[in-house]
């Protein structure tokens, strides 16, 4: 599925199946999700995107090729790929472990063609092992979203037994609460309207706050103030007013993704020494850690499966904010685990 242009319409189209160089992979691709990010991409938006374009960073499969000088992984592996899609190997980045930070960091989707396909050639450094407990749908959003906040939350200054509070419940979200709540933390969930409450108990918090019927800060310090606050919505002004919530050499730990400004002063920095993080994804062995986790742990997205043919109305129903809470575009592919 590609677009020709920044926001052009999907198109099916057949292109040829390419050949897997050194060091890279082919995957017969099974499930690729549906990022906030891939509207980046077929908007324009990030630099390098070269169009026409096939977007896709959430993948999930199987090699069904392996080009020369690749070891450790075989034709029939299953396989994730997320928005790490490789990385120089050579830089001060990449030699400390932080290949996401690398200067030439490689983008499914901006780099070379992404999972919206029916496979797709990929550097053998991106590749990480999916566990036989989960399939491809439940897979791929993990790859992205689901190795962001585990990643963000296990990184963070929060230990098990500390208050954990998680803004928003949408696609990143719900996968917090599930992380936090199975890490030991004390998880508070933070969103909009009664209603969620339930939804945040089902997901592993103990404590709802409703941000329409209650100040979140208030309502976090009261709990003692949060360890660790991670936003993962996409409102800079929502993240501010959560600031003052964060406790004692607390962090507001942000993966959600704004160009607003945050309203956050000195003031409220040097008040007992609180601090504001900024956190990318992870590399492939954190995304394999993070599936490893959800296997173990019974951490599972939810989703909405679509077919590949359909990204149009998958992207549309991501971007009006009505999935449930990923979408997950499906190929005939399936095997099973």
């Amino acid at each position: 599925m590609v677009v020709s242009g920044p926001g052009s319409e999907f198109v099916l189209v057949d292109v040829a199946e390419r050949v897997p160089g050194a060091g890279e992979v082919r995957i017969t691709v099974e499930a690729c999700g549906v990022c906030h990010s891939d509207a980046m991409i077929t908007g324009g938006h990030l630099p390098g995107v070269r169009f026409p374009a096939t977007a896709g960073h959430e993948i999930a499969g199987r090699i069904d090729a392996v080009g020369a000088g690749v070891s450790g992984w075989q034709v029939g592996d299953r396989v994730a790929v997320g928005w790490y899609g490789g990385s120089c190997g050579r830089c001060d980045a990449c030699r400390s472990g932080d290949g996401v930070h690398c200067a030439q960091s490689l983008i499914p989707g901006v780099s070379y063609a992404g999972g919206f396909a029916d496979s797709v050639v990929v550097p053998a450094v991106a590749l990480a092992a999916i566990p036989d407990e989960l399939t491809a749908v439940e897979a791929a959003p993990l790859a992205c979203a689901g190795v962001t906040v585990f990643n963000a939350l296990r990184r963070s200054v929060a230990r098990a037994g500390d208050t954990v509070a998680v803004l928003g419940l949408g696609g990143l979200g719900h996968l917090g609460v599930q992380f936090a709540a199975r890490m030991g933390f004390r998880t508070v969930a933070v969103a909009r309207g009664v209603e969620k409450a339930k939804l945040a108990r089902d997901l592993g918090a103990e404590v709802y706050i409703d941000s329409t019927a209650e100040d979140v800060a208030a309502g976090l310090m009261a709990l003692g103030g949060a360890k660790v606050v991670l936003a993962t919505v996409t409102d800079a002004a929502a993240m501010s007013a959560a600031f003052e919530g964060v406790g004692r050499r607390g962090e507001l730990v942000v993966v959600g993704v704004s160009a607003e400004p945050l309203a956050v002063s000195p003031l409220q920095l040097i008040h007992s020494g609180r601090r504001v993080v900024g956190h990318a994804s992870g590399v492939a062995v954190d995304t394999q850690d993070a599936l490893r986790f959800a296997a173990q742990t019974g951490v599972r997205p939810w989703v909405e499966e679509v077919g590949l043919e359909q990204a149009g109305v998958a992207m549309g129903r991501m971007m009006s904010g009505q999935a449930r809470f990923r979408v997950v575009l499906t190929t005939g592919n399936q095997m099973g685990n």
